[in-house]
Formats: C-alpha cells, sequence, structure tokens
C-alpha cells in the first residue's frame, strides 16, 4: 500500500478541495492520460488497484506513470463510539485530488487501445474521469 515514509505529524485535519489544478493539469511523460473531472479524496486502495489492472492490460508492451501519491491520513472513530474523547485512529492514507489533475498516463499502445485500457481503470476509481492525449 502506498504511503509516506514519514510525516511530521500522525494526524491531519481533513481540509477542503478547492478550485482547478494548475499543475499536473497536462499529460507530461506519456501519450495517453486520465484526467479527474471532479474533486477527489483517492485511496491508496484505489490507486494500487489501478495500477495492478493497467500493468494486467498492458503486459510488456507500455509503460504507466503513477502522477498522483496519497500523502493524506484520514482518521475515524470505531462505530457506536460516544463523542468526545480525541481524534480517531489513522485510518487510510489518500491523495486529494483536483478537478484537471492527470491520474494516471500510459504509452505504448494504439489510441484505441489506450481509451478501452484507461475506461477500464476509471471504473476501479470512485471520481468521474475523461480521456486526454498528449
Amino acid at each position: 500500500m502506498l504511503m509516506p515514509k514519514r510525516t511530521k505529524y500522525r494526524k491531519m485535519q481533513k481540509g477542503r478541495i478547492r478550485g482547478h489544478a494548475s499543475r499536473g493539469a497536462r499529460v507530461a511523460f506519456g501519450e495517453f492520460g486520465l484526467q479527474a473531472k471532479e474533486h477527489a479524496f483517492i485511496t491508496a486502495n484505489e490507486i494500487e488497484a489501478v495500477r495492478v489492472n493497467l500493468n494486467k492490460k498492458l503486459r510488456k508492451v507500455g509503460k504507466i506513470w503513477i502522477r498522483i501519491f496519497p500523502q493524506k491520513v484520514l482518521c475515524k472513530k470505531p462505530i457506536e463510539t460516544r463523542m468526545g474523547k480525541g481524534k480517531g485512529n489513522p485510518e487510510f492514507w489518500v491523495a486529494a485530488v483536483k478537478p484537471g489533475h492527470v491520474l494516471f498516463e500510459i504509452s505504448g499502445v494504439p489510441e484505441t487501445e489506450a481509451k478501452t485500457i484507461l475506461r477500464e481503470a476509471a471504473h476501479k476509481i470512485g471520481v468521474r474521469t475523461g480521456f486526454i492525449t498528449r
């Protein structure tokens, strides 16, 4: 599972995701990309699921670039816990994504095949996405 090696603090506030992505909004490394169309917290498990799916589809023909990293921890309190008694325990790591940010890039396959591969990968993430080219 993806997570930072170390952080300054164990727990973080959730915060809000506002605005549109200014950096990371264009395909930089590959030929085709999967771009977020809305704000979202994408979990490390979702990123891993997409990575496994892309590796399976591309085999050794294409190359993959993962453009997001989960560096924010979300905490949860146990079910049926009374109010108070502090913040809950760190549960999972997420990547805060703004609309327009490129999530994954691939190269080494034709455009029609790339569209189908990235469409299947998009089903693994809980966010609306779009297909873009360089």
